[in-house]
């Protein structure tokens, strides 16, 4: 079974939730975070951001931008932006995106669990982007963005949460410029808070979806705090947010490539015919975020979409039956046949020559990006299956870099959970 928790969680006064919410610390950089902050100086990306407020010459990694952060927080809470929940609850977070309801749940869930591997990862951590959380969340006392978590619902769960989302209006409401809504409900009813506890007791394991290195980070800042004696019952727990995971949805993130290296496009298309079955498609341009396979897939099939020079192609062929479930996914074929053994693109996360573009973009924006010479080649690449995920995750195996781009994508600010008492 896994364990999740009520809190006392620090949120924003419903009238200033539109103010303060903002988008997570790892989608924006520091100058975008100093642009928003000149306009919107309530952001609460001065807290998770808090570099923007300083010099700009100043290093992130410096101790003082931890410092900061933390008087940047204790201001916010000083002038009454935040206020803490008098009694402990659970938070409903619904997203609504289009015509897309997500609805989850923000609770503590246990650092004991996750060494203990009942919350499962399916990605690497880098140590320096650990070492900045761990740095952030001690400093300032507070887990200040949502670890993402799924898990297998055994028939009730879902349900259960769906129905305690009251009538009435939420605690707290923000539309997003994209006109994304995101709202936050409170229960306290100690006996549905008990009855939602009790559910979890038929569920395995979490599953990290998205906040790897936040989750690391909790867990380091427990483990420091332990070796210190200073570890309260709170900072053996982190926040998350929890979802069924077929209420989710992945898409895939797209691979552009600076150049086709010792190839002209005339040869690079012939060498991938020795790869793969390509077909053209032409030019495309009523697909939206996902081009449709040109026949109706078939089971145990790769199939993959490139753009060169004006012209989308489906790439395809059958899953080799040797392949353990890593090698066999999309990714895994591209990367080793393709970016590896064509391109000599040997490091999917630092080589200059590849950049990704995530989540549900537009396919225009590739064309665009190969169109304007900018670069010589777009894959756009099927979803992975969410069970594949998990199934990685349970068999202790990581995915290769930028398999899945989860939607919904929660905001920071909303509830924040605090580890000092």
């Amino acid at each position: 079974m896994v364990k999740i928790f009520s809190f006392r969680a620090l949120r924003p006064q419903p009238a200033e939730a539109q103010n303060i919410a903002s988008v997570p610390y790892d989608v924006v950089s520091t100058a975008e975070s100093r642009a928003i902050l000149e306009k919107n100086p309530k952001s609460f990306l001065r807290v998770i951001r808090s570099e923007a407020t300083m010099a700009d010459d100043i290093d992130p990694a410096d101790l003082s931008v931890y410092r900061t952060a933390q008087e940047h927080l204790d201001g916010m809470i000083a002038e009454g932006l935040f206020a803490r929940d008098a009694e402990p609850g659970i938070y409903l977070y619904r997203v609504k995106q289009g015509g897309n309801i997500y609805t989850g749940f923000v609770a503590n869930v246990s650092v004991d669990d996750y060494l203990e591997n009942k919350i499962k990862r399916h990605e690497h951590t880098r140590y320096d982007k650990e070492e900045d959380r761990t740095r952030h969340i001690g400093t300032t006392g507070t887990h200040t963005g949502l670890v993402v978590l799924l898990y297998r619902d055994p028939g009730e769960i879902f349900r259960y949460v769906s129905s305690l989302v009251p009538d009435g209006e939420p605690d707290g409401v923000v539309r997003t410029d994209a006109g994304v809504v995101h709202e936050v409900f409170r229960v306290a009813d100690p006996a549905a808070i008990a009855h939602l506890t009790a559910l979890f007791e038929d569920v395995d394991a979490f599953y990290i979806a998205d906040g790897h290195h936040r989750a690391k980070s909790s867990v380091n800042v427990a483990a420091r705090r332990r070796e210190e004696g200073t570890c309260t019952p709170e900072a053996e727990r982190f926040m998350a947010i929890i979802f069924a995971k077929d209420r989710v949805k992945i898409h895939g993130y797209s691979r552009l490539v600076t150049d086709l290296g010792e190839y002209t496009p005339e040869r690079f298309m012939e060498a991938l015919r020795g790869l793969f079955e390509v077909r053209p498609y032409g030019w495309i341009d009523d697909t939206v975020f996902q081009i449709p396979p040109l026949r109706e897939s078939e089971d145990h099939q790769h199939v993959m979409h490139m753009y060169l020079g004006g012209v989308w192609y489906e790439l395809s062929r059958p899953v080799d039956p040797a392949y353990d479930r890593i090698a066999a996914l999309d990714v895994s074929v591209l990367q080793k046949d393709v970016m590896e053994g064509m391109l000599g693109i040997t490091d999917p996360r630092g080589d200059p020559r590849l950049q990704y573009l995530g989540g549900a973009r537009p396919l225009a924006d590739l064309m665009e990006k190969v169109d304007s010479g900018e670069f010589a080649v777009a894959f756009s690449m099927q979803p992975v299956d969410v069970g594949d995920v998990l199934s990685i995750a349970d068999a202790g195996k990581v995915m290769p870099p930028k398999s899945t781009w989860f939607e919904p994508k929660l905001l920071s600010g909303l509830v924040l959970h605090t580890i000092n008492e």
